[in-house]
């Protein structure tokens, strides 16, 4: 299960989702969710979590064996009291491994090394990269018509100065345009892909075109700099 994982994240999901992924390969749980999808849809991630699933049937059968075939020649209670002693001894040494956290970190460190040096990964942990937590996320918004945002090229917007920073455009014919230049129209029934601050992302999808938009964009920029100032405030006192 932990290769699997470290295999997963270097295919660019973050390790709650790898480990979530990998759990629920090996137990056959099947949960439908957007991270399946996710999973699915990805011809390496899917070849990974199909091998676990492989090998997760095939460990429990080698599992029940070896138990039938540790305790079926032992007649008498001398015989099984030594045997489960050493089943036992054995299943708390896996514990131990398991939940150690200095075994972890040097496990999942040579597990990426053996990924790295013997399969042709990438190491993209993108929710490590782009941080997404304290507030911040990648959101997807539906541009509609008489959104303040619609009808108008990207550098009008003065996003960057709300702490919004445009990914790409999802344009309704399905071609996508990654970093998207100034000059790009951003059009109705685009789908805009964003990274920022969740608390300013819900004012941008529901502002409306005119005068008031205009001014809640002003508005954004003057809270957006105040974070900023009192970032700058924090830093410097530490």
């Amino acid at each position: 299960m932990r290769i699997a994982a470290e295999a997963l994240i270097l295919t660019g999901l973050s390790r709650q989702t790898a480990e979530f992924q990998a759990h629920s390969a090996i137990t056959g749980s099947g949960f439908t969710t957007s991270e399946s999808e996710q999973v699915v849809t990805h011809p390496v991630r899917r070849r990974i979590l199909m091998w676990l699933m492989l090998l997760a049937n095939a460990g429990l059968i080698t599992v029940i064996s070896s138990l039938v075939l540790t305790f079926i020649g032992a007649a008498q209670l001398s015989d099984w009291l030594p045997r489960l002693v050493l089943l036992v001894l054995g299943i708390a040494i896996l514990w131990i491994v398991a939940i150690n956290r200095w075994i972890k970190r040097f496990l999942s460190h040579w597990m990426q090394w053996a990924l790295r040096h013997w399969t042709r990964l990438d190491v993209r942990d993108y929710a490590s990269l782009l941080h997404l937590s304290d507030g911040y996320a990648v959101m997807e918004l539906q541009v509609d018509a008489g959104d303040w945002i619609a009808d108008r090229p990207l550098r009008e917007t003065n996003l960057r100065q709300e702490g919004i920073i445009v990914l790409g455009i999802l344009r309704p014919g399905g071609e996508y345009l990654g970093a998207p230049r100034g000059a790009t129209f951003i059009r109705p029934n685009d789908v805009v892909l964003l990274y920022g601050r969740l608390d300013a992302f819900s004012e941008l999808d529901s502002r409306q075109a005119g005068s008031t938009g205009e001014q809640a964009h002003q508005d954004a920029i003057a809270d957006h700099q105040q974070l900023l100032l009192e970032r700058d405030r924090q830093h410097a006192a530490k």
